[in-house]
C-alpha cells in the first residue's frame, strides 16, 4: 500500500467514526516522539566560546585557592590545638618540678637519720624515681650547669663570686636545676657565677 492510499484510509476511517489502524497510528506517534527527541543545535559564536572557557578557568582559580585556604586553615588549627596541648603540660610540669626539687633535697638527708627514717626514705626515693621517668617519658630532663659557662638562655645568675680557680662567667654552683622539655628549656637553673678578683679587674 503506498503512502497516498495509506492517507486516504485513515481519511476515509476518520470521516466513518473509525480509529486509524494501529499501524499508521504507531508510525504517527513515532514520528512525533522522534520530533521532540531530536536535540536542538544551540549556535554560539566564537567571542561567546572564548568567553564561557574564561569563565570556567576563573570558576576553576576560585574552587583551587577556596580548597588551598581550607587546608591551611586546617593545618593551622591543628597547629595551634598541638600547641596548646604542649603549653598545658609544660605548665603543669613547671608546678611539679618545685615539689620534685623540694622532696629530692629533704632525701639527700636521709643518710644522716635514723634506721627507721631511712626506710621511710627508701619508699619515698621510688617515688621519687618513678615521677622522674613521667618527666622522662613527657621529654622533659634536667641539665647540669656547673663548670660551663653561664647561658641568660638557660641559666639564672643568683650570686657573683670572685674565684681564681674558673674564669670569670663560668658556673660555680647551681642552686636549683634547670630543666628542657625537647630542645626548649622549660626552666632556667638558678647559679652562682665566678667573677674575677677585685685586684684583677682593676688591672
Amino acid at each position: 500500500m503506498t503512502k497516498e492510499d495509506q492517507d486516504t484510509s485513515h481519511d476515509e476511517s476518520a470521516a466513518n467514526g473509525n480509529p486509524p489502524s494501529p499501524e499508521i497510528a504507531g508510525e504517527e506517534e513515532f514520528a512525533f516522539k522522534s520530533a521532540e527527541t531530536q536535540p536542538k543545535q544551540v549556535l554560539i559564536t566564537d567571542e561567546e566560546l572564548r568567553g564561557m572557557q574564561k569563565e570556567m578557568h576563573e570558576y576553576k582559580d576560585k574552587y583551587l585557592r577556596q580548597l588551598a585556604e581550607a587546608e591551611n586553615s586546617r593545618k593551622r588549627l591543628q597547629k595551634e590545638k598541638l600547641e596548646i596541648s604542649r603549653y598545658a603540660v609544660e605548665h603543669l610540669i613547671i608546678d611539679m618540678l618545685r615539689p620534685l626539687d623540694n622532696l629530692e633535697n629533704a632525701l639527700g638527708f636521709a643518710q644522716e637519720m635514723s634506721d627507721e627514717v631511712k626506710n621511710w626514705a627508701f619508699g619515698f626515693q621510688m617515688i621519687l624515681t618513678q615521677f622522674k621517668d613521667i618527666l622522662v617519658q613527657n621529654g622533659v630532663t634536667p641539665f647540669d650547669s656547673v663548670g660551663k659557662p653561664f647561658n641568660p638562655h638557660d641559666h639564672e645568675a643568683i650570686e657573683m663570686i670572685e674565684s681564681t680557680d674558673l674564669p670569670a662567667g663560668m658556673i660555680i654552683e647551681e642552686s636549683v636545676r634547670g630543666y628542657r622539655m625537647g630542645d626548649r628549656t622549660i626552666r632556667a637553673a638558678r647559679v652562682k657565677v665566678a667573677k674575677a678578683p677585685e685586684e684583677q679587674a682593676t688591672e
